[in-house]
């Protein structure tokens, strides 16, 4: 076997062995979403509960939490690809 060819196959050995790491990564990665996204809707339900006027400024701001929380998902998703 050439030098190159020998080094080609270790390389690509070396690849394989990791593919899982990036589901485990991800997996943590989507603990605090999970929890934040859970934390914010139970405030918002018992903000809403306290005082009913303020429903509508209370769910905006409910879903503001959401969505920055969900991005920390998607950036966690895209390292688990990355690396």
């Amino acid at each position: 076997m050439s030098y190159i060819a020998q080094t080609l196959a270790e390389a690509t050995e070396q690849t394989t062995t990791g593919k899982g790491y990036g589901a485990i990564g991800y997996g943590l990665a989507a603990i605090g979403p999970g929890i934040g996204v859970g934390i914010v809707a139970g405030k918002a339900i018992e903000g809403i509960a306290r005082q009913p006027e303020l429903a509508g400024q209370i769910r905006t701001t409910m879903f503001l939490g959401i969505a920055l929380s969900e991005a920390l998902a998607l950036i966690g998703i895209v390292t688990g690809f990355i690396f």
